[in-house]
């Protein structure tokens, strides 16, 4: 299994590099958390739950109102470790084809050319490079996201949203996130002007992850 092996690579990786201190907190407003006893359960290797999660984006539209889209094929993973939060990492590759704005003439506008090119590059790919936690079930997350064939870094905010054991005995574990990117750095760059000034779709697209994750056996 593709992912399975992501998760071995990843574990390898953090294994082969000495052990050190978490730097100490910079800026003004830091606070640093204990290792929280109830975060201690999710640590463990997670796969994303396609069928109850949700890889959206949203975008203003001719300056006056916001349209949302989501990709409908995407593979996620988690390796989390609970007592040390800034050694957990995550993956995401999504299926640039798949996006879905509810209209067909304009997801096809997406996927040509002046935006997705879904022809030239078919995934869209995401690897976090540093986790901290920021609240009692609030963490940040940066990592390199890759559009078109272009890396950038960027900044998600996390809320941990709970474990549980569904009615089928499988534990499952759930993320909201938000961030938001300027289009524009990964060649995203198509857009019209409006005859009373401005333009047609709006540079800063805001990210959104609704993540729900079984724990691999």
């Amino acid at each position: 299994m593709v992912l399975r092996s992501l998760f071995r690579t990843a574990r390898s990786a953090d294994d082969a590099k000495p052990a050190s201190s978490p730097a100490p907190p910079t800026g003004t407003g830091t606070r640093t958390f204990l290792a929280d006893p109830s975060l201690t359960k999710i640590s463990g290797e997670w796969l994303f739950d396609q069928a109850h999660s949700t890889i959206g984006f949203a975008a203003r539209h001719a300056m006056v109102t916001r349209v949302r889209g989501s990709f409908t094929d995407f593979d996620g993973w988690l390796l989390l470790d609970g007592e040390r939060p800034e050694r957990s990492g995550a993956g995401v590759v999504v299926r640039t084809a798949t996006v879905d704005t509810r209209v067909a003439q304009r997801d096809r506008h997406l996927c040509s050319a002046d935006f997705l090119d879904v022809e030239r590059y078919p995934t869209i790919n995401f690897r976090s490079t540093c986790i901290e936690q920021v609240g009692e079930d609030r963490f940040r997350m940066t990592g390199a996201l890759t559009v078109k064939g272009r890396t950038h870094p960027i900044t998600i905010d996390l809320l941990y949203t709970g474990l549980v054991v569904d009615a089928f005995g499988v534990e499952r574990i759930g993320f909201d996130g938000t961030a938001v990117v300027n289009r524009s750095q990964w060649d995203l760059t198509w857009n019209a002007k409006l005859e009373t000034g401005g333009l047609m779709v709006s540079e800063k697209i805001e990210l959104e992850f609704d993540i729900s994750a079984v724990r691999v056996p």
